[in-house]
């Protein structure tokens, strides 16, 4: 069965919507890992860059409240390890230690 020109268009929109989503998802993960933006930041641009979601729609997805959303995309409150990873979980992403580059200490003699 052949494929008709707007069944091609749609598909192409698709996948440059998933595309740009991925791309979004990647700077968020480079930011986080450079220390460049905050998790509130973070938070902020995969719901609105990945999923395009309210934020009264992404607390229903993460089961957080709306005010917990609201606070961590303000960077306010102190959030627990548990609720970071309800967020990031939907992102295939997680909480976690990385090492701190820094110049090597030097030792004396």
């Amino acid at each position: 069965m052949a494929t008709s020109p707007s069944e091609i268009r749609l598909n192409r929109r698709f996948n440059d919507a998933i595309e740009v989503r991925y791309a979004a998802l990647e700077e968020v993960c480079q930011g986080l890992a450079d220390g460049t933006i905050s998790f509130g930041e973070a938070i902020r641009q995969l719901r609105t860059g990945v999923t395009g979601l309210s934020q009264s729609d992404f607390a229903r997805a993460c089961k957080l409240s709306l005010r917990t959303v609201r606070l961590l995309e303000q960077d306010e409150g102190n959030p627990t390890v548990a609720t970071l990873n309800s967020i990031f979980k939907l992102f295939g992403m997680r909480v976690g230690v990385v090492r701190v580059r820094r110049a090597p200490i030097k030792l004396s003699d």
